[in-house]
């Protein structure tokens, strides 16, 4: 009971984005846009200037690919014994194999870890856009029903066009240059960062509010929430007990692997027709659901109360 209090007041804002969404149909992709051009940079600069860098880092890039790539097997391999087709077995990836460690996870984080978990929720983040600027864009594409594949190019031009990145790599640089900046413009910089984190919030309600759930492929979807939910936990465990770095950290990885579907997926799978209605409803289902996973898995790991 008292995980779900402290998570009740997350779900509110995105209850607030939700009713704004069905009330006055904003356009949710622009402000998408905003938040991912205008304000994410600004946050990744501030975690990647403030947070020393150290040879985690390359244990973190080992983790989110090596996750992603472990349940991408975890269905590739369903799909083959369900006799799935390439179109079905990319959709169940993207509803199952991107965790929403963004807009969701990052906050859970700072309420539940503090600083230290947020600052690590940022980086996840970072290295997670590229993951799905790649990978993601990759099936996203392969599953599309349109006649014209997105071409190597096009993905390597998407990656190169996001700004989070680069936010993150002027972070970098000027902490290795040991560039400072005044407190002045660090404030400006991080109240410009911080505001991303209530915004992306409330554009993931938005978002939820555009998702249609028509008919829905209980089997599919199950099997995607499965993965998602539970699976994904599970070889996020087994990967951080062999990885070198803090238990905190540890923990805080185990959460994100069990956050819900990114709902940027939704997106990629409208864009290509890569069976939106499936990826909208693990997005959808499995944001729900975590009001009941996600404090078991912050109960397993031992996360702290904030009381």
């Amino acid at each position: 009971m008292q995980f779900f209090i402290i998570l009740f007041p997350i779900f509110c804002i995105f209850i607030v984005g939700f009713i704004a969404q069905k009330a006055l149909k904003f356009d949710v992709a622009n402000l998408s846009k905003m938040s991912l051009y205008v304000l994410s940079p600004f946050l990744a600069f501030k975690t990647f200037y403030t947070h020393t860098l150290t040879i985690d880092y390359l244990y973190y890039i080992f983790y989110i690919f090596g996750l992603c790539f472990a349940l991408v097997a975890i269905i590739s391999i369903w799909s083959i014994i369900m006799k799935y087709s390439s179109r079905e077995r990319c959709a169940m990836i993207l509803s199952s194999c991107f965790m929403n460690n963004g807009n969701y996870g990052t906050p859970v984080l700072l309420v539940f870890f503090g600083s230290v978990g947020f600052n690590l929720g940022v980086i996840m983040m970072v290295l997670q856009q590229f993951v799905m600027s790649t990978v993601g864009i990759y099936y996203a594409a392969k599953g599309s029903s349109h006649s014209d594949i997105v071409s190597q190019k096009d993905v390597i031009n998407k990656v190169i066009r996001m700004p989070v990145a680069y936010g993150a790599f002027l972070g970098i640089f000027f902490q290795l240059c040991h560039i400072p900046l005044s407190k002045s413009i660090m404030t400006s910089i991080g109240m410009i960062g911080d505001a991303s984190i209530v915004i992306i919030m409330i554009i993931l309600g938005m978002q939820l509010a555009k998702i249609k759930i028509k008919q829905l492929d209980y089997p599919k979807v199950s099997i995607a929430l499965l993965t998602r939910m539970v699976l994904s936990p599970i070889v996020a465990m087994t990967m951080v007990y062999f990885m070198p770095i803090e238990p905190i950290y540890k923990q805080v990885l185990i959460v994100l692997a069990a956050m819900p579907t990114a709902a940027n997926t939704t997106l990629m799978s409208v864009q290509f027709d890569t069976y939106p209605e499936l990826v909208s409803s693990a997005t959808l289902i499995s944001t729900i659901l975590s009001l009941i996973t996600l404090p078991i898995v912050l109960w397993l790991v031992g996360a702290p109360i904030p009381f």
